[in-house]
């Protein structure tokens, strides 16, 4: 990981470049922002709400839950802020990312209300959906495996 600390700012809008090794929060948008950690120079913009990813400001650091996953990015990055520390998480498989993005689906329909009622867990091809997971469960996941 190129960067294995971050700097934050509290802005309103997101500048047009955005400085290596800098954290970006806008209250206002409810998003954070940065340059990825790995060094690749993309652009993560991750929101911000009790269904996506959440900022604790401690007065001197700021740390993001849960782990920022650029699947979409060729380098496939993934790593944890802690207190602006950044540690590189282990790599997901495709298998594992689907997961997570049908939890992430389900968690923000519950958030706005259009929950989909699913019949015992299971989809309609039959695929096992794991039950959605809190971030600090996932998080614990992570930390501890399973």
């Amino acid at each position: 990981m190129k960067y294995s600390t971050l700097k934050h700012r509290f802005v309103v809008h997101f500048p047009d470049e955005l400085e290596p090794g800098v954290l970006y929060i806008s209250i206002e948008f409810k998003s954070v922002s940065h340059l990825c950690c790995c060094g690749c120079g993309e652009e993560v913009v991750t929101p911000l709400s009790p269904a996506d990813w959440r900022i604790i400001y401690d007065g001197e650091s700021v740390s993001l839950n849960p782990s920022v996953g650029s699947w979409t990015l060729a380098c496939r990055s993934h790593y944890v802020i802690t207190r602006g520390q950044v540690r590189v998480a282990g790599q997901w498989t495709d298998e594992q990312i689907a997961a997570g993005r049908r939890r992430d689906r389900l968690a923000t329909e519950r958030q706005f209300g259009n929950a989909v009622q699913q019949p015992a867990s299971r989809e309609s091809n039959n695929q096992v959906v794991e039950k959605p997971r809190s971030w600090f469960a996932r998080f614990g996941s992570w930390i501890f495996g399973g």
